[in-house]
């Protein structure tokens, strides 16, 4: 089993749509027995997806005790891809980690290795006690990124970051996101970075809202469903 995680220090930067788009190409375009972990209390890739926690669970809960996560895991509408699903408990869970000494992410992940090939974690932004946790369970994190040089300067003070406190931590494939090559920034950003994949801002990411669904599902031709499956090749080369 290999586990990405899905992380940005801000948000707005197209996460959730990238690990969502992620998690459906590893189910369909890998056949692999995949997981997405929803772990931001925004709980937008479990609307995504068009599911909901049960009611009377707490996901924040499952840090806290030794409740059994599979009772919790629930299946999506397509093969091969399951939902741990997010609520709002988890806006307090940085603080649970810090202060009560919950269950490493890390631990709790050894519990889906006989049952999946991929866990796709979606993180909530920012350099908390919960990213600190993905940095040290992952294989590999996946940072979307906004083509802007506020944008570069963050990804290099994550690896400046990595480097300093995660020196035997994930892999790292940055990726654009929200490209719009008709911006003169935007197209030079990119363009100074050749070999990343870039992911265009368009019409079909903005409807997953709308539609539930990842964009290869609905779309499956359109320049953001080639450019989600373009970057899951690279992740998967990655992962090699």
């Amino acid at each position: 089993m290999k586990t990405i995680a899905v992380f940005s220090v801000k948000g707005g930067v197209g996460k959730t749509a990238c690990a969502v788009n992620l998690a459906y190409a590893a189910a369909t375009q890998s056949a692999r027995r995949t997981l997405l972990w929803d772990l931001d209390g925004q709980g937008a890739a479990t609307f995504t997806l068009r599911l909901a926690a049960k009611p009377g669970t707490s996901a924040r809960k499952l840090f806290a005790a030794d409740a059994e996560l599979d009772a919790l895991i629930q299946p999506s509408a397509y093969p091969n891809l399951d939902v741990l699903p997010a609520d709002k408990s988890l806006r307090h869970l940085d603080r649970l980690i810090a202060e009560d000494g919950a269950r490493s992410l890390k631990k709790m992940l050894k519990s889906f290795d006989r049952d999946y090939d991929r866990v796709i974690l979606d993180c909530p932004p920012g350099l908390t006690e919960l990213a600190e946790q993905a940095f040290r369970a992952a294989d590999l994190l996946v940072v979307p990124l906004l083509p802007s040089p506020l944008s570069e300067r963050a990804y290099d003070q994550l690896v400046a970051h990595l480097g300093k406190h995660h020196r035997k931590g994930p892999a790292l494939v940055p990726v654009w996101t929200m490209v719009d090559r008709r911006r003169a920034l935007h197209k030079a950003t990119v363009d100074a970075f050749p070999d990343r994949v870039a992911i265009p801002y368009a019409v079909e990411i903005e409807a997953m809202a709308v539609h539930q669904a990842p964009v290869a599902a609905t779309a499956p031709n359109g320049l953001a469903a080639r450019g989600f499956n373009k970057l899951w090749a690279e992740v998967e080369a990655a992962l090699r």
